[in-house]
C-alpha cells in the first residue's frame, strides 16, 4: 500500500523532474532521443555498444526519463513513454536550462546578493546555448522566418545576421538563394572561427563574409552599406533598456542604409500569465534574464520603440513556441 502522503509524492515529484530535466539533456546529446523518436524503442545495451558508452550511467538517465513518462522500461528494452512527444519537441529548451544555463541557476543565491553584482558575476555555458538555440530556431522560429522571406516584394542579393554565432542562418540563406551574399557580425571570435571553417566546408566561402564586432557599438562600414535585408533572432532583447535600444536601433539604420527589410525574432516577457500556467522554456528565459540583470521588454514595450528608432514596422509574425515569441518586420 502507498504510504506517501500527497505533499511528499509532490516534492518527490519536484525533484525527481529536476533530475529528468538534466537526463533529458544528455539523452538528446547521446543520440537517444533521436533514435527513440526514429525507432520508437532501442536496446540499452546494444545503444550503449555501439556508441561507447558507459551502460550504468545510460541505464540511470533512462530511470530518470521514465520517473517522468518521457520512455517506458521493460527490462534492457525502453520505449517511448506518453510524454515523449512533447519533451522530444522541447528537448533542446531542457538542454538550453540544465547545460547552457546550469551554472547560473545553481549560483542563484549567489547572484542575488548584491555584493556579488560586480564585473562577471555569473556563467553560461556559451557553446550548449548555441547547440540548443540552433534546435529553438529550426523549431520555432524558422518556419515563420522562410514564410517571412517567401514573402518579401522585392529582389536582395545581399543579406547580414546580427549575432550570427557560426553562421549557420547564414549558411541555409545561401544555400535557398544561390544568388545572394551574406555577412555575419558577432562578439564571439570562437564562433565566428567555426562559421568560417563551416562556410567553407560547405563550399560557400567565396558567399560568406564574418565580422568580429559588438552589434550594439558598430560603426559605418563600407562592406554593409549594400545589406539589403537585415536579420537577427534571440538577442533583440540584448538592446534594452529603452533607451539603449532607440539608440541601437538608430545605429542599424545608419550602419546599414541600404536595408529594405530587418527581421527581428524575439521573444518577450509575457504579460498576465499566471505562474502555474507558464509554459515550457518561459520560466527558465524570464528568470536567467532576471539573474543576469538584462531588461526583458514585453511586446508592448518593443512596439513602441520602433518609429522613434527610426523604423516602420510593417508586420508581427507570432511564433507559437516560445510564449510571447514574434519576428517583427521592419522597414
Amino acid at each position: 500500500m502507498d504510504s506517501m502522503s500527497s505533499g511528499a509524492r509532490g516534492a518527490a515529484q519536484i525533484f525527481n523532474s529536476t533530475v529528468a530535466g538534466f537526463a533529458i539533456a544528455a539523452a538528446w546529446e547521446t543520440g537517444a532521443l533521436d533514435e527513440l523518436e526514429e525507432h520508437g524503442s532501442l536496446s540499452l545495451p546494444e545503444f550503449c555498444t555501439r556508441h561507447d558508452l558507459h551502460l550504468p550511467s545510460v541505464d540511470a538517465t533512462m530511470t530518470a526519463l521514465a520517473s517522468v513518462g518521457v520512455v517506458e522500461r521493460h527490462g534492457e528494452k525502453v520505449g517511448t513513454g506518453p510524454e515523449f512527444t512533447e519533451v522530444y519537441r522541447g528537448k533542446a529548451f531542457f538542454h538550453w536550462l540544465t547545460v547552457g544555463c546550469g551554472e547560473l541557476f545553481s549560483d542563484m543565491a549567489g547572484v542575488s546578493r548584491n555584493a556579488n553584482r560586480v564585473g562577471t558575476f555569473y556563467r553560461r555555458n556559451g557553446a550548449a546555448i548555441g547547440y540548443a538555440c540552433r534546435d529553438i530556431n529550426a523549431q520555432s522560429f524558422d518556419p515563420v522566418f522562410w514564410q517571412a522571406m517567401e514573402e518579401l516584394d522585392f529582389d536582395f542579393t545581399s543579406v547580414a545576421d546580427l549575432g550570427c554565432g557560426s553562421g549557420g542562418r547564414l549558411a541555409q540563406i545561401a544555400r535557398r538563394y544561390p544568388k545572394v551574399r551574406g555577412t555575419g557580425i558577432d562578439i564571439a571570435a570562437d564562433a565566428l572561427r567555426d562559421a568560417v571553417a563551416e562556410a567553407g566546408t560547405a563550399g560557400l566561402g567565396d558567399r560568406l563574409e564574418f565580422i568580429e564586432g559588438d552589434v550594439m557599438e558598430l560603426r559605418p562600414d563600407a562592406r554593409l552599406e549594400s545589406v539589403e535585408v537585415l536579420t537577427c533572432f534571440m538577442m533583440g532583447h540584448d538592446f534594452w533598456p529603452r533607451e539603449n535600444c532607440v539608440a541601437s536601433l538608430r545605429r542599424l539604420r545608419e550602419v546599414f542604409p541600404g536595408v529594405r527589410r530587418f527581421l527581428l525574432g524575439d521573444t518577450a516577457r509575457t504579460e498576465g500569465m499566471a505562474d502555474r500556467d507558464k509554459p515550457v522554456f518561459t520560466l527558465a528565459f524570464e528568470t536567467a534574464h532576471d539573474l543576469m540583470g538584462v531588461y526583458l521588454p514585453t511586446l508592448g514595450e518593443w512596439e513602441d520603440v520602433f518609429e522613434e528608432s527610426g523604423w516602420k514596422c510593417v508586420g508581427v509574425r507570432p511564433v507559437q513556441v516560445p510564449a510571447d515569441s514574434v519576428i517583427f518586420e521592419l522597414a
